[in-house]
């Protein structure tokens, strides 16, 4: 465990990045030199990990000197004071708010309630002290293992039931990938065992038959003159597949366990070439997906297509840019590492609303923080603002979990206005959810609805990709059986409040 393993991960780290990590490596080294972990390793190389993760990430010396220190007060009993004189305030405020979310336990819904409050506050104070507990988080569970077995599935369930939504939602999907398998053989062992089989048994040979068809893509796409590209292929998650066998009941109608990529320089690259996969290859109807022109509520941007390969065999491929590609994998994360500001960079305007979240962000962003403020595409996501506000929505721990997973954590669907702004929507919503996530006005007098321009019932399920008008009429007002036709916690919170059933 030596220091430049870390530094050599840094991105173009000055000497005073280098001086800061380099002393935080030091000083946790020594705060820890007595502590084991339950492997009877050093402690500190649980620190020296995360670390190497965040940097791994690009995140700034900051975050990675708070990864190194973050058990520093907790576990090895440092002054808060010590902390502040030796590392500043900006590294006590991410140590600090790392161990309260450190105390999220699975025990009983109160106390369960009260840290989910703590890491939503935490979130909407600086998106740095949920990157550094979801990393931290990732290590733990790399050696969960060696954790008393009575402690193993609480802490699984907590990551993926919780963290591992959240680095999804944060658009950090390798991140998101990893805790969701690490975690899944803990919490539903059976079902672990049963879809790894499945796995393997899919796969088996498929790779070859991939391979195969990823060569005849490189073919066409010389042929089209398009040279400069790279691909690779991935994998399915084994615990997205699962959820995916759960929704479909047939493994023949999973058609992304395999996943071919073709990484281009330019958008415009990306609609050529999936112009030259059409043109040899069949693709499956409603399969083609545009989250280019239409990205993600997380910054998710690609083209996907569905494609009859020619021997029986059917292949998901993404097409994206280089930096759409690292935007996939990283999320907000990917935005955390500009360091000359935003001139000659070309980020993702769904994502820059990280900028808000961070407390110097003129020092990492670049301009000033009032300009920021009047760009309209800085606007924090409604549900990143209502995780900082779901202290004030229920005082009921199981009600407010339970709300939760509905409505941040769940599947979600990406439906849109009329006027083609995304609304982000948990699956099964109805055109009453959409109505109230509009503005709570229009959903109080939803008189009618129309789903790609056809009437519909009220109760109607809304799909991804339906352009959703809600008809409006002061005269109408909610009723007791919207309750029984709305997923949003919101949707059901303003209903019960206009029929004088109070709060949820």
């Amino acid at each position: 465990m030596e220091i430049k393993e870390i530094i050599s991960l840094m991105n173009s780290p000055s000497k005073e990045e280098i001086d800061l990590v380099t002393k935080a490596f030091e000083f946790a080294k020594e705060a820890h030199k007595d502590h084991k972990r339950y492997s009877g390793e050093p402690y500190f190389l649980h620190l020296f990990e995360t670390a190497k993760n965040l940097a791994r990430l690009s995140m700034d010396a900051t975050s990675i000197a708070a990864g190194l220190l973050h058990d520093v007060i907790e576990d090895a009993h440092a002054s808060q004071e010590k902390v502040g004189v030796e590392f500043g305030p900006e590294i006590l405020f991410l140590i600090e708010g790392v161990t309260k979310l450190g105390k999220l336990k699975y025990h009983g819904a109160e106390r369960h309630t009260e840290s989910l409050r703590k890491l939503f506050v935490a979130t909407s104070q600086d998106i740095r002290v949920i990157i550094i507990k979801l990393v931290e988080r990732l290590h733990n569970m790399q050696t969960l293992q060696h954790v008393p077995e009575h402690k193993q599935k609480r802490i699984a369930e907590e990551t993926l039931y919780i963290y591992a939504p959240l680095a999804h939602r944060l658009g950090m999907r390798r991140l998101n990938r990893e805790l969701e398998d690490l975690a899944f053989c803990y919490v539903f062992p059976e079902d672990y065992k049963k879809t790894v089989k499945i796995l393997k048994e899919t796969i088996k040979g498929a790779e070859d038959k991939l391979e195969k068809f990823l060569n005849n893509i490189k073919s066409e796409l010389a042929r089209n003159s398009v040279r400069n590209f790279k691909t690779d292929y991935r994998v399915k998650g084994i615990y997205s597949l699962f959820q995916k066998l759960s929704r479909k009941r047939e493994i023949a109608n999973v058609h992304d366990i395999l996943a071919i990529r073709v990484i281009v320089p330019t958008e415009s690259d990306c609609y050529k070439v999936l112009g030259i996969l059409h043109g040899e290859w069949q693709p499956l109807p409603g399969r083609i997906k545009d989250f280019m022109s239409f990205p993600k509520p997380n910054g998710y941007r690609s083209l996907h297509t569905t494609l009859f390969t020619g021997d029986k065999s059917i292949v998901e491929v993404q097409i994206r840019t280089e930096e759409m590609h690292r935007e996939a994998e990283f999320g907000i994360a990917a935005h955390l590492s500009y360091k000359e500001g935003y001139k000659g960079k070309s980020i993702n305007p769904n994502l820059l609303w990280v900028m808000r979240l961070l407390p110097n962000r003129p020092k990492i962003f670049g301009g000033k923080s009032d300009d920021v403020s009047k760009k309209d595409a800085l606007t924090i996501p409604e549900w990143i603002q209502q995780l900082g506000e779901a202290q004030h929505i229920d005082k009921e721990g199981e009600d407010l979990i339970e709300n939760l997973k509905t409505d941040f954590f769940a599947h979600r669907v990406f439906v849109f206005t009329p006027k083609g702004d995304v609304m982000d929507l948990p699956r099964e919503s109805s055109p009453i959810d959409f109505a109230y996530a509009v503005h709570s006005d229009i959903g109080n007098h939803v008189s009618a609805a129309k789903v790609n321009s056809k009437l519909v019932s009220l109760d109607t399920e809304l799909h991804n990709g339906d352009i959703v008008e809600i008809i409006v009429n002061k005269k109408s007002k909610p009723n007791k059986k919207w309750l029984d036709i709305t997923k949003t916690t919101m949707a059901k919170r303003h209903i019960r409040n206009a029929i004088g059933e109070g709060k949820l």
